[in-house]
């Protein structure tokens, strides 16, 4: 076997999604640190469950509509050209009799004692968003109704919660459409069913050879998902829109930062966040190429969100034989600590704040299995993540420890990180604080 050809199946197998889980299936998530001993509920009176309901969530999908022939369920890994809006309905997968507000109460133990699986139970397409359909395209008509729809229900799941921002999450490689509908899910969940939660699934393949041809349909994917970020900013009443990038989807979320730096050339800070409305940008174990992503940065992309996180691991085993396929360093690769950056680069981190790195080497649970996978098996991880994206506080604020090594300003954990993390949150929003004391060192 050709050298190359194997260690691109290789790292082919170390980013792939979860193995020995069922395709349309995924475990729920350990709970993150901050909600341990019920010091803080994340839950509010106003969230679907505590109503009667149960959780829909909210997709866009850029996958063909799966034919009867298909061997998917609702979409299939083609490439469509259109991005098409709707909502699935979750159902616990373990067992009929558990409800979802016994489900709110088992989420939150440390220590469960069985796994509780998520599955798609429905799925409700509204339609195409027009303003992604492409016009060489003759099969599809483009309508307004379907974007209308979708921005309803985001208003409408934003009217019912205090914070009125939009969350979207883009899965990584190897995956069916179902994954990050259960994801986004979970995530959703652990934020208390604040704001509104958007499952972004791009045509990722279930074939392990298909690596490279995912990555042209992340690089095409990027297009819609600009279009969906701008459909929401210019339709909803949506404050700010978040997105949460992993693994292979990095290359979705990093390439449409860099459209908008293009589309916001000439724009002004201001006009750029009245039209775009990007808050937080989430890069996790992200396998785009170092140096790509930089000239992103420089070339305007930066001017885009709030704020853009870059979370790494010196641990990440599948980055790692990514680095050797491509030869070229990945964005969720720790910087060597021995390499000492220039005068120029060190003036580049100064001068922006809102790049922010985050090493989870030494978070609880950060280099579990191939390292890869950590801003949900790591307690911590997921901790610092959804912390973020509900209450927008700086590293330094959440607890986490700067370090200047090289010249590039790099955050971690400290051994005390969650008891740093309780604090700033009852701080924050004293009435998400139980026992937590606010006024401890």
């Amino acid at each position: 076997m050709n050298p190359r050809y194997l260690l691109l199946s290789i790292c082919a197998v170390l980013l792939a999604g979860c193995g020995g889980t069922p395709a349309n299936q995924v475990l729920l998530m350990p709970a993150p640190d901050v909600y341990e001993e019920g010091n803080i509920d994340p839950f509010v009176d106003n969230d679907p469950i505590s109503a009667g309901g149960e959780p829909r969530m909210l997709y866009a999908t850029d996958r063909q509509p799966a034919g009867p022939d298909d061997k998917f369920d609702y979409y299939s890994d083609a490439r469509a050209n259109a991005l098409r809006v709707g909502e699935a309905r979750i159902k616990l997968g373990l067992d009929e009799t558990i409800t979802w507000e016994e489900a709110r109460r088992i989420s939150l133990l440390k220590n469960r004692t069985e796994d509780y699986p998520l599955e798609v139970a429905e799925v409700v397409e509204y339609g195409p968003l027009a303003r992604t359909v492409r016009p060489l395209d003759d099969n599809i008509e483009p309508r307004p109704e379907p974007g209308d729809r979708f921005a309803r229900e985001i208003d409408e799941r934003l009217a019912r919660s205090a914070n009125k921002d939009v969350f979207i999450y883009v899965h990584g490689y190897k995956v069916t459409f179902e994954n990050p509908i259960l994801v986004a899910s979970e995530l959703w969940h652990f934020l208390g069913y604040q704001g509104a939660f958007i499952a972004y699934s791009w045509p990722s393949t279930t074939r392990r050879v298909a690596y490279m041809s995912d990555l042209d349909d992340a690089a095409n994917s990027a297009r819609s998902l600009r279009g969906l970020i701008l459909h929401i900013a210019e339709n909803t009443n949506a404050e700010r829109i978040h997105v949460l990038g992993y693994s292979a989807g990095t290359r979705v979320v990093s390439r449409m930062l860099a459209d908008l730096g293009m589309y916001g050339f000439l724009m002004d800070k201001d006009e750029i966040e009245r039209r775009v409305r990007l808050g937080n940008v989430i890069l996790v174990g992200s396998d785009v190429d170092r140096g790509i992503l930089g000239g992103y940065l420089v070339d305007g992309a930066l001017r885009i969100p709030d704020a853009l996180t870059i979370y790494q691991s010196a641990q990440d085993k599948a980055l790692g034989m990514s680095r050797l396929v491509f030869g070229k360093s990945r964005s969720g690769e720790a910087f060597d600590p021995s390499v000492t950056v220039g005068p120029n680069a060190r003036r580049f981190f100064e001068e922006h704040p809102e790049l922010r790195i985050i090493d989870v080497t030494n978070a609880e649970g950060g280099t579990a299995g191939n390292g890869h996978g950590y801003f949900r098996s790591s307690p911590w991880v997921s901790s610092d993540v959804l912390m973020t994206l509900l209450y927008d506080l700086p590293p330094e604020e959440r607890g986490l420890e700067r370090r200047d090594e090289g010249g590039i300003p790099t955050w971690v954990f400290p051994p005390d990180y969650i008891e740093r993390l309780r604090v700033a949150l009852a701080k924050a929003n004293p009435a998400l604080a139980g026992s937590a004391d606010a006024s401890a060192p």
